[in-house]
């Protein structure tokens, strides 16, 4: 009697989950947002037809992605970037990527020499030397032609992983404008900028080198140089102290350093709102896990993320749109002995069970967008308010060995403000020579 009267639970309970998840699909049917296709040129009929009014009236998106190197997450944010340009006015481009790759990209954005095989040279993240996105600032270049310089798109970066060239700047800026400085706080510059972090060891050396940083700004403040390039050089060095920073806190107790990270991306992000965006609205391009309004990683991690930090800051003036699918190819870091290590294409055949991905490829749409703040409102049987499971693919792409590892629970109503889902993706093409 036992097991009969379990089995009967057993099946009771399936009945009950599956008729919740049938209403949920029924409405995610009626009440999604189509979106016609992952063409980064053809435009967004359906939405702009059926816009979200939070969306509308938001000043800085943040636009995620489920994995770094997947085709549809980048020609469709590329599409929505178009759509703000077009529609909302918007000309500031903040990226997932490295300060020092802004002069050379926005040079060439601005007509200077070179190629889209050259220009991606700029970029210090791998994933970011790809078809789709230099395809993007080739029609940003485009757009910007002829163009008066304050209508034109620019480029940020707002991620600290990296000091090199940052030197040559702040020399530079010191002798040409015959500043008094110490030599030994140019060479320490120098030893920051081009000391690589080795992330396996505890390294005291830069902890030292941060007051000794403070002292060159301070140097710089009371210099008092008054000329346009004077908050751009604090800026660069902002930038060095905060990487250093960075590079002081490996060995510690995780997550100070990911969490610092992204309080540093924040303040980047808050610097650009403040200096040059002209109260015009800003879009930014990073991870699902930077931009989601929550935090980072799994559910009640507590990891202050940057999305976090812009949603406490600028409140519904911050819009986080995050990114799932279903199935479909995707690239993952084999670590080889043998073999050496190199990326590796998966296939994806079906969603995992116990994920958001397997209701919401049941949808009779190929690519959607879900309004997550209606939902919480109207959607009956609170599909979305309830925990599961989201695939986190993050700079080491596809782990199949380690499944577990990489299924984070989330709440998506809590997570997003807005979600875009794609049934099948496919990878991003890094093959630049045969363009």
């Amino acid at each position: 009697m036992k097991i009969e009267h379990l089995i009967f639970t057993m099946l009771i309970t399936l009945f009950t989950i599956n008729g919740q998840n049938n209403k949920a699909i029924k409405w995610i049917n009626e009440n999604s947002i189509e979106i016609e296709d992952a063409n980064p040129d053809s435009e967004l009929v359906i939405f702009k037809n059926n816009t979200p009014n939070k969306f509308a009236n938001a000043k800085i998106y943040g636009f995620g992605e489920a994995s770094h190197n997947t085709k549809e997450f980048f020609n469709l944010k590329a599409k929505f970037f178009k759509y703000l340009v077009k529609t909302q006015g918007l000309k500031t481009f903040i990226m997932e990527e490295s300060y020092q790759a802004e002069s050379g990209i926005n040079e060439w954005l601005n007509g200077g020499k070179g190629d889209i095989k050259t220009i991606a040279k700029n970029f210090n993240i791998g994933f970011w030397c790809s078809e789709e996105i230099v395809n993007l600032l080739q029609w940003m270049r485009d757009y910007n032609f002829n163009k008066p310089e304050e209508e034109r798109i620019r480029f940020y970066g707002m991620d600290i992983q990296t000091g090199k060239k940052i030197n040559e700047q702040i020399r530079k800026y010191v002798n040409d404008n015959t500043i008094k400085v110490d030599e030994n706080f140019l060479t320490i510059v120098d030893n920051c900028a081009n000391k690589i972090i080795d992330f396996s060891k505890k390294d005291d050396w830069w902890k030292m080198q941060i007051p000794k940083l403070n002292e060159l700004k301070q140097k710089i403040i009371n210099s008092k140089t008054n000329n346009k390039e004077y908050k751009y050089i604090l800026r660069s060095l902002d930038y060095l102290i905060s990487y250093t920073q960075f590079a002081s806190l490996t060995g510690e107790q995780y997550p100070k350093r990911t969490k610092f990270r992204d309080f540093k991306m924040f303040e980047n992000v808050k610097w650009i709102v403040n200096n040059q965006s002209k109260n015009e609205k800003i879009f930014i391009w990073a991870h699902n896990e930077h931009i989601n309004k929550k935090e980072m990683y799994y559910y009640g991690s507590g990891i202050t993320n940057l999305g976090r930090h812009l949603k406490d800051f600028y409140n519904n003036r911050y819009y986080s749109i995050g990114f799932d699918f279903g199935a479909g190819k995707i690239d993952g870091f084999v670590i080889d002995k043998k073999k050496g290590n190199h990326w590796k294409t998966y296939n994806i055949e079906k969603p995992f069970k116990r994920t958001y991905a397997k209701t919401l490829s049941c949808v009779k749409k190929d690519i959607y967008f879900i309004d997550l703040q209606k939902a919480n409102e109207n959607e009956v049987t609170k599909f979305f308010n309830t925990k599961q499971k989201q695939l986190l693919i993050a700079a080491g792409g596809y782990k199949p060995k380690s499944i577990h590892k990489i299924m984070m629970n989330k709440i998506y109503c809590e997570t997003y403000d807005g979600l875009i889902f794609v049934k099948n993706i496919s990878t991003a093409n890094y093959n630049l020579n045969e363009l």
